[in-house]
């Protein structure tokens, strides 16, 4: 039997000897890599966490003892050793596990985490409540290099460095940079022996019995050694007894580490180097190629993609570098998303007006209002679900301002396989209620260009909405034209019903409409609303219907019926969209079925509500 098979919980890993761990990271290396390959998720990262993850369960007593993974991608070594080795065939899918950790799938998973940078805010929290409480645990956050440009992980540092007291560790997972040269021997000691009772107590017997002049020397050359191996000390500053960097892929150098770290009290951090695809040479080669791959022939890897329709992003990274061709005001920003933006053209072409600001959405918003005032045209694109995180720089610096700032807002609506943390449902309510705010949802790639150009020359903060993947395969013009502002259209002329369709759902609702003879209108516009557009569909029917992919509470259909009460027509009014609820990962389509957003559900709605729709009988005044 491998040894792998023998693990259903972190309790029977703790049973082996040392020396059987590094052929289990290999088992478990191969495990991931064919399990992955068949269902598609994150592959890259969780390579490289293989013996991280082992050493982790194998020293620290979990669940017990807390761990937190911050992003949540690289889990899938963890979910395998917490007893879900025989559910990675249902990763991702519908009615499966997740990619990110969950706590009602886990008592292992302590923290539900798929957003970046928020782990140490709940390790601490977790360290806080055990002191509390007067329970002996540690709280351990395994947070990456990318993670550590938040703002909020340094927001915890700062407020964790002064509790002396606590049994918090922060693991930083370092896998962007090689293992470098004093990454060894010397270093693996070097480690070891500031993590031990040894070093520590020493400082502290230093502090109380060496006089001031040679306790200075002695602290001079604490630092100049440290600094020797130590990349920054800037975390010791923070009050983090700083200890590192350490080989991540080297057991015998990670476990009597946090052995000794987990004897010591007060804020710890550890600093580990992996590598990003560790132990596949294709994904070494191209971490980022295989950072969230489909299913794919492990023996081949990542073949070619044949070409198919136009994504969204792929719409927007064209009219990225046409519009900054004509236009030297534009720049374009994006908080750590080059690729899944569609950014890599623009970046070769436009170098000096692209900006990287890493994970930091706060500050990606505020720099564009920064820019805005100079008169430059800030261009940021940033997915829906990650421009919540900077609301308040949304509304403050940019919005009340009346900054000419334009958002990009890919992956509106359901996202599939990532699942309620990354799906774009409230971008429509959270943005339709900031004055001086214009927003617009594409119903197809073309319609997304003219709005992006819209959006562009509009003098004042914009948003365009578009879905994840590609669109139904319209004709997309090389013209930088824009629309008419909050002017709808209609695209198929019916009888009694009218369905106000936004983005997305303009499609569906026009196969919906044949089906039941029904007007459907592409209202393009959620704010300002084509209200004209309203008030005569509302006249010219008995009964409206609004279809969005995004939250009903506060979304598009309730701009609808707020305009209709405002102007004091009463009609029949029917609002689709996605329920009040976190809707799981699985296939998109599936989803949308699923929540009644596809043709046939839009259909189904619509004569449940108002039964067997007849067409209406219109009389022409002569």
């Amino acid at each position: 039997m491998n040894l792998l098979e023998t693990i259903n919980e972190p309790a029977e890993l703790r049973k082996l000897a040392r020396a059987q761990l590094t052929p289990l990271a290999h088992e478990l290396r191969h495990f991931l890599l064919d399990s992955v390959s068949k269902t598609g998720g994150h592959l890259s990262s969780n390579l490289g966490t293989v013996e991280l993850t082992i050493a982790l369960h194998y020293v620290f007593n979990t669940p017990h003892d807390r761990i937190v993974w911050d992003v949540g991608h690289q889990t899938y070594s963890h979910k395998i050793l917490t007893g879900r080795r025989d559910q990675m065939h249902s990763l991702r899918q519908l009615n499966g596990i997740s990619g990110f950790p969950r706590r009602d799938e886990s008592e292992y998973d302590t923290f539900g985490t798929a957003h970046s940078s928020t782990s140490i805010s709940a390790a601490l929290g977790m360290a806080q409540a055990a002191k509390i409480k007067g329970e002996n645990r540690h709280a351990i956050a395994v947070i990456g290099d990318g993670s550590m440009t938040a703002g909020m992980a340094f927001e915890a540092l700062n407020n964790a460095g002064v509790q002396e007291d606590i049994n918090l560790l922060v693991v930083l997972n370092d896998n962007d940079m090689s293992i470098s040269p004093p990454v060894g021997a010397l270093n693996r000691y070097l480690a070891r022996l500031m993590s031990g009772q040894f070093y520590a107590a020493a400082k502290n017997v230093g502090k109380s019995v060496l006089p001031g002049p040679v306790l200075e020397l002695a602290k001079r050359f604490e630092e100049h050694a440290k600094g020797m191996v130590v990349p920054a000390t800037m975390f010791e500053e923070f009050g983090f007894n700083y200890i590192g960097p350490i080989d991540g892929h080297d057991l015998d150098s990670l476990i009597p580490t946090l052995e000794n770290i987990k004897k010591l009290k007060g804020p710890q951090f550890l600093h580990v180097v992996t590598r990003k695809g560790q132990g596949y040479k294709l994904a070494e080669a191209d971490p980022v190629l295989y950072h969230g791959p489909g299913k794919f022939n492990p023996t081949e890897g990542i073949l070619p993609a044949k070409a198919g329709k136009t994504t969204y992003t792929e719409v927007f990274g064209n009219w990225l570098c046409d519009m900054a061709a004509a236009d030297k005001r534009l720049v374009g920003i994006t908080p750590a998303m080059r690729e899944g933006s569609g950014m890599v053209r623009f970046e070769e072409q436009f170098p000096d007006r692209y900006f990287d600001v890493g994970i930091a959405e706060q500050h990606s918003v505020t720099f564009a209002g920064g820019l805005a005032t100079e008169g430059l045209k800030p261009v940021v694109a940033i997915y829906s679900t990650f421009l919540q995180r900077a609301y308040d720089q949304l509304i403050h610096d940019v919005a009340l301002q009346n900054l000419d700032v334009l958002f990009a807002l890919d992956r509106a609506g359901l996202v599939g396989a990532d699942g309620a943390t990354h799906a774009g449902n409230y971008d429509v309510s959270y943005l339709r209620c900031i004055p001086n705010m214009v927003v617009m949802a594409a119903s197809d790639e073309n319609e997304c260009r003219q709005m992006l150009s819209t959006g562009y020359q509009y003098n004042g903060p914009a948003a365009v909405r578009y879905p994840r993947g590609a669109g139904i395969g319209a004709v997309i013009e090389k013209e930088l034209t824009t629309l008419p502002i909050g002017k709808g259209e209609i695209k198929r002329q019916g009888a009694s019903v009218a369905i106000l369709a936004f983005g997305s759902m303009v499609a569906r609702s026009v196969v919906a409409g044949e089906e039941l003879n029904a007007t459907v209108a592409n209202m393009r516009f959620i704010k300002p609303l084509d209200v004209e557009l309203v008030k005569q569909l509302a006249q010219d029917h008995d009964y409206l219907v609004t279809v969005e992919e995004g939250a009903v509470m506060g979304g598009a259909g309730s701009a609808v019926a707020e305009a209709l009460a405002a102007v004091g027509i009463l009609k029949p009014l029917l609002i689709l969209g996605l329920p009040d609820k976190f809707i799981d990962h699985g296939d998109p389509a599936a989803l949308l079925a699923g929540v009644g957003l596809d043709a046939k559900g839009i259909a189904a709605s619509i004569r449940q509500r108002f039964g067997a729709v007849e067409p209406r009988l219109v009389v022409n005044n002569i």
